[in-house]
């Protein structure tokens, strides 16, 4: 059985976080708290190591310091932390720079409350969350057709579960294999399609029509 999520908000936006507050709880059946939230970016890191949260959603677009120094330094002081990174527009240059920081991914603060659940528990599970339209612009319209990999059936369907967001644990069960063995033939996937990330693959996987 997964353990409760702890989230800690970093938003200056005082709405949006007690909505969290609220929805979260009931969205997962009251398996995601708010345990504790600030809207100052500076304090952001010692809020982290003080409350020790499984996962940390920080707003890019705050007063300074800023969301994306809220993020490195959240991660310089807790680097086990998993951190998303979230934004009001799909701005690319600066869900790129979040990313850089150390955050394991992105969502619009548009995403409804009972939609956010599947990301965070795919975050937490090792997998990087973008939403597709911003992982295209992030990739450029400028990049060369990826050359067609030949893949079995398994490793096929693997990539479709990859690339639908499933986690390592919904892999298992819908393959029936253990965990051990889906992160051992994810493994042997990436490197086969010569990418570091499932959502590098994810990506390729799409732009070379392997889906």
């Amino acid at each position: 059985m997964q353990k409760d999520i702890r989230v800690a908000v970093v938003d200056d936006h005082p709405l949006f976080v007690r909505g969290l507050e609220l929805l979260l709880p009931e969205a997962s059946d009251g398996r995601a708290s708010v345990v504790a939230a600030t809207g100052d970016a500076a304090s952001a890191a010692s809020l982290v190591r003080r409350t020790v949260p499984d996962l940390v959603l920080v707003d890019l677009h705050m007063p300074a310091p800023g969301g994306v120094r809220a993020i490195a330094a959240i991660r310089r002081s807790t680097p086990r932390t998993r951190i998303v990174a979230m934004s009001g527009d799909d701005d690319a240059a600066s869900a790129l720079a979040a990313l850089r920081a150390g955050a394991e991914g992105f969502l619009p603060k548009s995403t409804e409350v009972a939609d956010v659940l599947q990301p965070l528990l795919s975050v937490l599970d090792g997998w990087a969350v973008l939403p597709a339209d911003l992982l295209g612009a992030l990739l450029g319209p400028g990049r060369e057709q990826p050359a067609p990999v030949d893949l079995d059936e398994s490793e096929r369907q693997l990539l479709q579960l990859i690339a639908a967001g499933d986690t390592t644990t919904e892999i298992s069960l819908h393959l029936h294999v253990s965990e051990r063995t889906v992160k051992r033939q994810t493994a042997t996937l990436l490197r086969k399609l010569r990418v570091s990330s499932r959502t590098e693959a994810a990506a390729l996987a799409g732009r070379a029509g392997m889906l």
